[in-house]
């Protein structure tokens, strides 16, 4: 089983549009609900790829019962730790050619006793689990090194941890030693204090973040795919995918994908990059079943090119 934590899940509400110009009115042509948070999309992708996931998450008010509901309804096993404040709710606006404008509230606050409760219930739900998946943004005023502390706890249990996170949280979990972290190309450069413009940047930042404590990076890079630094082994792959329709979801079901894949080398890689190309060809975060495999490749680079400037970038 697969744990993961959202420690400022949402209810997202996804408008689709036929253009998005800024100061006009416009017209949906389709909108849809959906539990939402990284860590409640790691679930929702494990789930569908039948594989067993359990999210815990904080929840209070009255969008919080809403997304409580809504994780039963999708049939996620989850842990519901109670908050005073009301969980957030997000606004994203879909194009047709699959570009997002998301709008994010910044969430409730999480007193220190709720912030302890939380954590208690990761170390109590993931003492079974074969990793602990710690995702997304914090709570308003949530302390930084709430990340950093799940690493260290779920070490006294032997649970491996992957963090999934930007900014001061992402730098203070480094050198509690995660298993695995999940960095975009610009959270790559931003935490290796560095500009990520070509591959061999992106290569010498996930380095700098192993030196920090980090032992795998598996480095998502958009439309320059994905690079993989384990140990001594780099990897760099692409998925093309012919028909995409949204990126929302994708990074969380890459990372899904790798750690239900084996979380380690080439064959989980080929994992992680079906998984993104099922969420490529998604409108929401809530999976159908597998693509077909002719509607994307896969393409391997035996040796990154390390001049080779990204579209990410």
């Amino acid at each position: 089983m697969i744990v993961t934590v959202t420690p400022n899940p949402s209810v997202d509400r996804t408008l689709a549009v036929d253009r998005l110009a800024r100061g006009e009115v416009h017209r949906c042509d389709s909108s849809w609900s959906e539990p939402s948070g990284k860590g409640v999309n790691v679930a929702l992708a494990l789930r569908t790829h039948g594989f067993s996931a359990r999210a815990v998450l904080p929840i209070g008010g009255p969008d919080g019962t809403r997304l409580a509901a809504m994780l039963e309804e999708v049939g996620i096993d989850h842990v519901c730790v109670p908050i005073a404040g009301n969980v957030r709710s997000n606004v994203s606006i879909l194009e047709p050619d699959g570009t997002v404008t998301k709008i994010n509230e910044p969430g409730p606050v999480l007193s220190a006793d709720e912030v302890e409760a939380l954590l208690d219930a990761v170390i109590k739900t993931s003492a079974q689990a074969s990793w602990l998946v710690g995702s997304g943004s914090l709570p308003h005023d949530a302390p930084q090194d709430l990340y950093a502390r799940m690493v260290r706890q779920a070490g006294t249990v032997g649970v491996r941890v992957a963090i999934d996170s930007s900014g001061p949280p992402l730098l203070a979990a480094l050198p509690a030693g995660p298993d695995l972290i999940k960095p975009n190309a610009h959270e790559l450069g931003e935490a290796a204090g560095m500009s990520v413009t070509t591959l061999g940047e992106a290569l010498d930042a996930a380095r700098r973040l192993q030196d920090l404590g980090a032992r795998t990076v598996l480095a998502s890079l958009g439309p320059d795919g994905v690079l993989l630094v384990e140990g001594s082994t780099v990897l760099h792959a692409e998925v093309i995918v012919d028909s995409p329709r949204s990126a929302v979801g994708a990074g969380d079901a890459l990372l899904s994908g790798f750690l239900a894949g084996g979380a380690s080398g080439e064959p989980a890689l080929r994992v992680a990059l079906r998984w993104a190309a099922t969420a490529l060809q998604q409108r929401g975060t809530l999976l159908g079943p597998d693509i077909d495999e002719d509607s994307f490749r896969l393409i391997f680079h035996d040796r990154p090119e390390r001049p080779r400037r990204l579209r990410a970038g």
